[in-house]
């Protein structure tokens, strides 16, 4: 079980990458109407469970080119559950042994929480997992480049192809910081059986974060974890809340700095909020 309430922040920069692409604007690095930076809370948690099954975790929601089951749909995976398929079987499905079996075997069902609806199945159920992830945000106004591309090869033959000059675009960030705010709940931790153990495996995941995540958007070394801070409460619901926790990192430029061009260019404070965090320093 896990007996008090967790707390992290984690501090990555990206260096000529793009950390997370819109599709909905060119595949562009996301940013606000500010200006700033931003990573959605799906893209960190994919790269979560990423770490988890490379750290020998069963994973439900699995990536295509990471499937380690056989498995080509979240379907077939239940379907191919033996415990899950017993529990299923019939005319109804007790909702609560369906939802321990799936958080005993995936421990991103029992981390994260998951809907369990699918096409022609009489299953429906959902699981609130205990750990939630904020989209991460940068802490500077983020320069966006963009580069016009050129083929050297024409990628198909025939009437209709295309010119081996065919322009393409690709983006990147030049420099951003990034911060990700999350909690663990226990209330929802004693739900779903999520362990001490288990979070533990959560913050060696955070630590490594963008291992085995190399790619043309983000060549490998590019992006990188600076810091993590995790505070660990001396009870299940204590009088500071997530919000007061997370405010009390106060990170700004240096003076004389304008235009930031890496981690050493911020300094960081921490308020005394009564609860002390452990400082992983990974630079």
């Amino acid at each position: 079980m896990l007996e008090h309430k967790i707390d992290f922040k984690v501090i990555v920069t990206a260096t000529n990458a793009n950390p997370n692409g819109d599709p909905l604007n060119g595949n562009r690095p996301r940013e606000s109407i500010t200006g700033l930076g931003e990573i959605s809370d799906v893209c960190i948690k994919r790269k979560i469970r990423n770490r988890l099954q490379d750290m020998g975790e069963r994973v439900f929601v699995q990536s295509n080119d990471r499937c380690d089951d056989g498995c080509g749909s979240l379907a077939e995976r239940v379907a191919n559950n033996s415990v899950l398929k017993e529990i299923n079987k019939g005319k109804s499905t007790n909702q609560g042994d369906f939802a321990k079996a799936a958080c005993a075997e995936w421990i991103d069902v029992r981390s994260f929480g998951q809907v369990f609806a699918f096409k022609n199945e009489s299953v429906s159920v959902g699981v609130r997992g205990p750990v939630s992830v904020q989209q991460a945000v940068s802490v500077s106004p983020v320069d966006i480049v963009s580069m016009q591309i050129t083929k050297s090869v024409n990628s198909e033959g025939g009437k209709n192809e295309k010119a081996s000059d065919t322009m393409g675009m690709k983006h990147r960030v030049s420099f951003g910081m990034y911060v990700i705010n999350g909690s663990i709940n226990c209330q929802l931790a004693d739900k779903t059986g999520f362990s001490y153990d288990d979070a533990q495996k959560i913050k060696e995941a955070l630590t490594t974060l963008f291992e085995n995540d190399a790619s043309s958007a983000r060549p490998e070394g590019s992006m990188e974890v600076c810091r993590v801070y995790w505070w660990e409460h001396d009870c299940r619901t204590p009088k500071v809340s997530s919000a007061k926790i997370h405010r009390s990192v106060k990170i700004k430029l240096k003076d004389g700095i304008k235009q930031p061009s890496c981690f050493d260019d911020y300094e960081f404070t921490v308020e005394d909020t009564g609860v002390q965090p452990e400082i992983i320093d990974l630079i």
